[in-house]
C-alpha cells in the first residue's frame, strides 16, 4: 500500500532522513517511533508532500506521490495532528465537511457523512454538530480532528502524535477509538509517537528510527523478542520487556480446551497482561476464556502466562 524506498530529506549537508526504506501493508497501523529528532515526524510529512522529498521515492498503492498533483494527492490522504487545527468560528459539521466540500459532494451526502463519522467516533450527532470548537473538551475536539481526517473517506490516515496534549484517560480511550475505526474501516494509519507504550499497544508493525534512519522494522512481538541492537533494547526498556511482552500477546493464543474453570471470564482478544490484573484481582489462578462466539470452552491458567 505504502512503500518508502531509499528516502532522504536534506537541509544542506544535514540528512534528517537518510535512506529509509519500508513497506507498509494495506490495512496496518504501523507506527514510527524514537527519540526527538529521529526523523519520524519528517517521514510521515514527506509522504502527503507537506515536506519535499530530496531524493528517494514514496508510493501510495502503486503511484509515486511526486507525480500526483498535491491537492489531488492530499484529498485522497487524511491527515490528523496534535494541535488539531479546527477551524474555531466554524461548526463541528463544518469542520468535518471541509474534505467533502472540496470534492463538492451533494450536500445531502455530506450531512450523511458527518452522521455517520460523529456516530464512529461516539460523539451524538444532534448534539455536536452545532458546536464550535471551544465548546468541546479536549478529547472531544481530537475526536472531531480525526473525523475531519476521515471525511473524504482516504485510503490511507497520517496521525502525528496526535494525542500527546491529552491527559491519560482520555489518550487511552482515543487510542481504543483509533483501534475500532481501523477494524472497522480497514484505513491504512501510519502513526507517529514517541511514546514505545503507545505504539505498542496500536501497532500492526513498529519502525524504530535514529539519526534519520531505520533501525528495526518488526512486528511488537517480534520487536520485543528481538530487537535488533541495544539501542532498540533500551528504547523499548530492557528491564521491562517481559512486562511489555504480557501487553502485546493475546488469551486466546495461550488458552487450553478446559471448561472447568470458574469465575468471571476474559474475553480471548484481551492480553495476557489484562488476564494477569484480572487474576490478582479476583484472587485466582485460572481463569474461563471467553470465545468470539460467547462461549467458555477455554481456560487459562496463570502457568499458561510465565510461561
Amino acid at each position: 500500500m505504502i512503500e518508502i524506498d531509499g528516502l532522504i530529506k536534506a537541509y544542506g549537508p544535514r540528512r534528517v532522513v537518510d535512506g529509509v526504506s519500508l513497506a507498509i501493508g494495506r490495512g496496518e497501523i504501523c507506527v514510527l517511533i524514537g527519540p526527538s529528532g529521529c526523523g519520524k515526524s519528517t517521514t510521515l510529512k514527506m509522504i502527503n508532500r507537506l515536506i519535499p522529498i530530496t531524493a528517494g521515492t514514496i508510493r501510495v498503492d502503486g503511484q509515486d506521490v511526486t507525480q500526483l498533483p498535491v491537492e489531488r494527492l492530499r484529498r485522497g490522504i487524511g491527515y490528523a495532528i496534535q494541535s488539531i487545527g479546527l477551524f474555531p468560528h466554524w461548526s463541528v459539521e463544518d469542520n468535518i465537511a471541509t474534505v467533502p466540500r472540496l470534492l463538492r459532494w451533494p450536500e445531502a451526502r455530506i450531512r450523511d457523512r458527518v452522521t455517520e463519522l460523529l456516530e464512529l467516533l461516539r460523539l451524538d450527532p444532534e448534539e455536536y454538530r452545532r458546536k464550535r470548537p471551544q465548546q468541546l473538551s479536549g478529547g472531544q475536539q481530537q475526536r472531531v480532528g480525526v473525523a475531519r481526517a476521515l471525511a473524504g473517506d482516504p485510503d490511507v490516515l497520517l496521525m502525528d502524535e496526535p494525542f500527546g496534549a491529552l491527559d491519560p484517560i482520555t489518550r487511552g480511550a482515543l487510542q481504543q477509538e483509533v483501534i475500532r475505526i481501523q477494524r472497522a474501516t480497514g484505513k491504512t494509519i501510519v502513526f507517529v509517537t514517541h511514546d514505545i507504550d503507545e505504539a505498542l499497544r496500536l501497532a500492526s508493525t513498529i519502525a524504530i528510527m535514529r539519526d534519520g534512519r531505520l533501525v528495526q522494522h518488526a512486528s511488537p512481538v517480534e520487536l520485543l523478542e528481538r530487537p535488533a541492537d541495544d539501542f532498540v533494547r533500551d528504547f523499548i526498556g530492557r528491564s521491562e520487556i517481559g512486562l511489555k511482552l504480557l501487553s502485546v500477546r493475546k488469551v486466546g493464543d495461550r488458552a487450553r480446551l478446559n471448561g472447568t474453570a470458574i469465575g468471571e471470564p476474559i474475553d480471548a482478544g484481551a492480553t495476557l497482561r489484562d488476564a494477569l490484573a484480572q487474576m490478582i484481582a479476583q484472587g485466582t489462578q485460572v481463569l474461563p476464556v471467553r470465545d468470539g462466539d460467547g462461549e467458555t470452552g477455554r481456560s487459562l491458567a496463570l502457568g499458561d502466562i510465565v510461561t
